[in-house]
């Protein structure tokens, strides 16, 4: 094999890679040594078929198998020769090829530009760290007791009343006429809450154990036989129980339900999980910041295909006006992710920095352990889907980046309470939001000069 650069401008990389007919048809030879055991033509005992047979039954196949194979290798030795970082699917152009002849082709390949790394040093980013009270989470404890509610049955003399437990049997007709589904048995409703049917609950307050009830309520729209929903129904009712609810202890007890090992864990618990639910956003707040100011501090050409398939990306769930609508700002979004994209992976290689196979194992268990009783099919998602592993490999590089870029940055360590985290993220999502509206304003208007323009010079 034989290459030559023809040409380097920008970010463009035009080679000729030239492969001699001999090692082209000692390629052939070997395909057809390896064909020859396993093909099967009659007249012939298996592995005596000759050559020339073989040749002329399956020659075209086996030569057109053979280059891609040629193309695919040589192209790949090229590109590591010449040390060219690719950005894209390189183009091929097939000068010469054919049975006996040399294989002399181009290869047009778009490459990722040179970055020259800025220092780090001079970066200055703010990182949060929550502050929990504990009157928040005795707060958060007191929601959870709630949601615990205990159940003690009343006396038989006691009417029921809203928030009560009551368990009954029902038997329903319309106009007298049984339909299917139209018994139940021992059915437990908590009064107030109008889950069963629309008005059902109301009609049971102030019934008492062993009380026979009719009530008369319609069917939703929606009930899964259609020529019966909406429809007026009897429901004769036999009150079974009727429990009113208990308070519940917080204690030790109750915290050792919860999966704690005490009241004390417990609270310790719901203060991480208070942490978590505002730490995530304003870590996101924080690399956002970081990645800003990387990419203001950087200059660089983009390769146009690269930018081409992240506005794809951006734009696969918009419909055809979307698309317009939104083309300038998924355009802008879709180069800064990739200038972003290219620096962190060029600091990535500077440092050395690697993903172990461990490092994925370790990630996809994190997604399995968090959805009890999916765990099978979350777990079968990822040995189905090499794009998902992809995906996450690409998502823990990046992460283990910018924790190395944190360790290099001014990073300012700020702790806040709760109320201030939430008028930080409301603002940060607010100012998003409006960046978002001007882009589409300013879209819509210089939309609107062109129109003008037009119209004065058809005048």
């Amino acid at each position: 094999m034989k290459v030559k650069v023809n040409s380097k401008k920008g970010l463009k990389t035009n080679l000729s890679i030239f492969v001699d007919k001999k090692s082209i048809q000692r390629k052939l030879d070997e395909k057809l040594l390896e064909l020859k055991d396993k093909v099967q033509l009659k007249g012939f005992r298996p592995g005596k078929v000759p050559t020339s047979v073989m040749k002329n039954q399956f020659g075209k196949a086996i030569y057109g198998e053979v280059i891609d194979g040629i193309l695919k290798e040589t192209s790949k030795q090229a590109i590591e020769e010449n040390k060219i970082k690719v950005a894209g699917q390189p183009k091929i152009e097939l000068k010469s090829f054919g049975e006996g002849k040399d294989l002399d082709y181009n290869m047009e390949i778009e490459t990722l530009p040179t970055v020259k790394l800025k220092s780090l040093d001079k970066i200055k980013v703010l990182e949060y760290e929550i502050l929990v009270e504990d009157k928040s989470v005795e707060k958060r404890l007191n929601e959870i007791a709630q949601n615990q509610k205990n159940f003690i049955e009343k006396k038989d003399h006691e009417k029921s009343e809203i928030g009560d437990l009551v368990t009954f049997n029902y038997k329903a007709d319309i106009d007298g006429k049984q339909f299917e589904g139209n018994e139940g048995k021992n059915v437990q409703i908590v009064l107030g809450k109008d889950l069963f049917i629309k008005g059902f609950d109301e009609q049971l307050i102030g019934s008492k154990k062993d009380q026979s009830k009719l009530l008369v309520v319609k069917l939703p729209e929606n009930y899964p036989k259609k020529e019966i929903a909406n429809k007026k129904t009897n429901f004769n009712c036999k009150i079974i129980n009727i429990k009113k609810p208990a308070e519940v202890k917080i204690d030790d007890e109750l915290a050792k339900k919860l999966g704690a090992k005490n009241l004390n864990d417990l609270k310790s618990l719901i203060k991480k999980q208070i942490s978590s639910e505002y730490k995530s956003a304003l870590d996101n707040m924080t690399k956002k910041s970081l990645l800003d100011e990387i990419e203001k501090n950087h200059s660089l050409d983009l390769p146009p295909n690269l930018v081409e398939q992240e506005e794809k990306i951006l734009n696969q769930n918009l419909k055809g006006d979307e698309i317009q609508k939104f083309k300038e700002q998924n355009n802008a979004a879709a180069k800064s992710r990739i200038k972003i994209g290219i620096i962190l992976n060029e600091i990535g290689e500077k440092n050395n920095l690697k993903l172990e196979e461990e490092d994925i194992k370790k990630e996809i268990q994190k997604h399995v352990s968090s959805m009890p009783g999916q765990e099978k099919m979350v777990m079968e998602y990822y040995q189905k889907n090499p794009s998902a592993v992809a995906s996450l490999r690409g998502a823990l590089y990046e992460d283990k980046i910018i924790q190395l870029i944190k360790k290099k940055i001014n990073l300012d360590k700020k702790t806040i309470s709760i109320k201030e985290a939430e008028e930080l993220i409301k603002n940060f999502n607010d100012k998003n939001k409006k960046i978002k509206q001007k882009n589409s304003k300013n879209k819509q208007q210089k939309s609107k000069i062109k129109k003008k323009i037009k119209k004065v010079s058809k005048k």
